[in-house]
């Protein structure tokens, strides 16, 4: 199944979830997704994202372990389902917009939770948000890219 369609799906799952146990469910969904786009696009994007996507595949199995993990079987974990990204740019801004719904979930379940799911929801918080992060700079790599011009790294002179 191509990114968008997974993401759009973790949308919808997360959006109709109420209970703070099924919120948990599928924030680990959507980061374990953030780990399969990033592994994705390390291996076969475009060669400027790679080291970014290598970090947020990093970051969403760090958050996947921050959560406690769902019983699952591999066949409902969505994220075992992605065949391809297509647009890295669209994937990339659904992506980010997905990661900041997943925040505010978690802002949700804190508020009303004991206080070791309060730390983990912090943790997943903190994981959520920079891979919200590396969600951003590979846009604006990619937006750099097609305007043509160099990387701040790379244009930089002597001083």
């Amino acid at each position: 199944m191509n990114a968008m369609r997974l993401i759009e799906a973790n949308r919808r799952a997360l959006a109709n979830s109420q209970d703070p146990a099924d919120i948990v469910v599928e924030v680990w969904q959507s980061q374990a997704l953030a780990q399969a786009i990033g592994s994705h696009l390390a291996v076969a994007g475009p060669p400027e994202l790679r080291s970014e996507a290598l970090g947020l595949s990093e970051v969403g199995g760090r958050a996947c372990g921050v959560l406690d993990a769902p019983r699952l079987g591999t066949e409902d974990i969505r994220a075992s389902r992605l065949t391809g990204t297509g647009d890295a740019h669209e994937v990339l801004l659904g992506l980010g917009r997905l990661l900041g719904e997943v925040g505010i979930a978690l802002v949700g379940v804190a508020m009303g939770a004991e206080e070791g799911v309060y730390w983990q929801c912090m943790e997943a918080i903190d994981a959520a948000d920079e891979s919200r992060d590396r969600v951003l700079e590979m846009l604006r790599r990619l937006a750099v890219r097609e305007q043509g011009l160099p990387e701040p790294d790379s244009a930089a002179g002597p001083a």
